[in-house]
């Protein structure tokens, strides 16, 4: 039997969605710690409020809000990438929390992308 490998849904939409509902998953497994709480709210925070500003960007009333919700996603995909690394280097290091941090890193890239067609458009 092969084991299929479940690969990022293309649309962002989608994948900032799935993405936020997994560093939700992660921060519920991290310990009841004054450092895990913390850590914790901070992914929620971050890691949902990249959708979140994507969702917002699709109903941009300008060229230039579109671009700016966007740059707030990639602001808020790049914190969340910091704390994800404080997690793995201090809390928790697991084959789910690596896979969430280089989830991050292409949203990062692919928001960049996104941006940089936008300002050429």
């Amino acid at each position: 039997m092969t084991k299929t490998v479940q690969r990022p849904p293309f649309d962002i939409k989608e994948r900032t969605f799935a993405f936020g509902v997994r560093a939700v998953k992660v921060a519920q497994r991290l310990p009841k710690t004054i450092a895990g709480r913390e850590l914790g709210r901070q992914i929620i925070r971050s890691g949902t409020s990249i959708g979140a500003n994507v969702e917002e960007a699709d109903g941009a009333t300008s060229k230039k809000d579109f671009i700016y919700r966007m740059g707030i996603a990639r602001k808020e995909a790049r914190e969340t990438r910091y704390w994800l690394r404080i997690i793995g280097s201090t809390l928790m290091n697991d084959q789910e929390l690596e896979s969430l941090t280089s989830e991050c890193d292409e949203l990062v890239k692919i928001l960049s992308k996104i941006i940089q067609t936008a300002r050429a458009r």
